[in-house]
């Protein structure tokens, strides 16, 4: 993992400097990193000299990536042929609330959640993580998605130096749920494991570039100064206590959070509390969750014939590393000057009738680097059925 230092007086951010350099190019003006080369080992177009034949090409990782999160989510099919569970599609995109598009632009995420069956190969695996184990865990869930973030000015293909890089991240990852419940409380634990790739190999550019087409929205054109292809392995623990009370005749739950991530994508601790109040609150588990959370639990029952909620949530996050904002963490990549304290304020709904649910989070972000100019603000929408 890179460590982040103090950039020399005079330069800009999004650039670092390379180690091997003659004293003549110290004195030379600072340039944006140099374009991503996306067929690595291929021949450019006005270079004579011969090329080694490329190992792999991005398009042929991407593809791989893929072919690997489907084969991740077929136990989904056997799961749910024994005793069912909750497919959810999350879509998270700034246009959603604030009609920009930039920063975290666009994400989604597909998962399986159900219950984890005695003899599930999860419950092994429990036993191995920090504050969980076999006989606590009692939901499992597969996850898949991509996650794409470019500058606010898209049209430029200089891309602003002083503006978040651009960047794409596929994934692939399994959740682990336990639940303890008192008297007049219950407490929700969750751990996450994600492994995936940032750069071209994400997809995040063609998958960007096709959708503005379809819509007829401003071609993105900076693309070739992405973050370099790195492999990600994420992990993330998150605790949520639930305390129950009545207001209006409404049931409410209100309570404290706490999370931390480890791991070369990000980094960091976080504390917050959320409330919902509703009715029929039993049939769910808690607030819907938005990145740069991995995963939370959408599991709910199908009995009954409709619930709702209303929720409000608050968290604030130390930032210890974010691949994102710090750059590539084994080669020279755009960056920006990452603040160390992030906070997001959520509000939004649940709505549940017999085997659907859906749930809208529109999110307010605090600047996440130093020359940020503006907060952020983006939506999430999930659509989840029994199977």
């Amino acid at each position: 993992m890179r460590p982040v230092t103090a950039r020399p007086p005079g330069s800009r951010p999004g650039t670092r400097k390379l180690s091997c350099v003659t004293s003549s190019s110290r004195n030379a003006p600072r340039a944006y990193p140099s374009p991503v080369n996306e067929n690595p080992g291929g021949t450019a177009a006005s270079s004579h000299a011969p090329q080694m034949a490329p190992a792999f090409s991005t398009r042929r990782l991407g593809m791989a990536l893929i072919m690997l999160g489907a084969v991740a989510l077929a136990p989904m099919v056997e799961a749910a042929e024994d005793e069912g569970g909750v497919l959810s599609l999350k879509v998270e995109n700034d246009i959603l609330t604030s009609g920009d598009d930039g920063h975290y632009t666009n994400g989604f995420a597909l998962s399986y959640t159900f219950k984890t069956p005695e003899q599930h190969w999860s419950r092994s695996f429990a036993d191995w993580v920090p504050g969980f184990s076999a006989a606590r865990l009692d939901a499992t869930a597969y996850r898949f998605g991509q996650q794409i973030y470019t500058p606010n000015d898209i049209k430029r293909e200089q891309p602003d130096q002083d503006d978040r890089p651009y960047a794409g991240y596929l994934f692939g990852g399994v959740s682990l749920f336990a639940g303890e419940e008192g008297d007049d409380w219950r407490r929700v634990d969750t751990f996450n494991l994600d492994l995936g790739i940032v750069g071209p190999a994400s997809g995040a550019k063609d998958a960007q570039k096709a959708v503005h087409k379809l819509t007829g929205s401003d071609e993105p054109e900076g693309w070739d100064h992405q973050l370099h292809n790195e492999p990600v392995i994420s992990t993330g623990w998150q605790t949520q206590l639930w305390l129950p009370a009545r207001a209006a005749g409404l049931e409410v739950e209100y309570g404290p959070s706490a999370s931390v991530a480890l791991g070369n994508l990000y980094t960091y601790a976080g504390v917050g509390g959320g409330v919902r109040i509703g009715q029929g609150l039993t049939r769910s588990y808690g607030i819907p969750t938005v990145a740069p959370a991995q995963g939370g639990r959408q599991y709910f029952h199908p009995d009954g014939d409709f619930a709702w909620y209303l929720f409000a949530n608050i968290e604030g996050r130390a930032m210890a590393y974010n691949m994102l904002l710090d750059g590539n963490g084994f080669e020279d990549s755009a960056s920006v000057d990452r603040r160390p304290l992030v906070g997001d304020l959520q509000l939004g709904f649940a709505l549940s009738w017999q085997r659907w649910q859906l749930a809208f989070v529109n999110v307010w972000r605090t600047h996440e680097f130093e020359t940020q100019q503006e907060s952020d603000q983006f939506g999430s929408l999930t659509l989840s059925t029994w199977l």
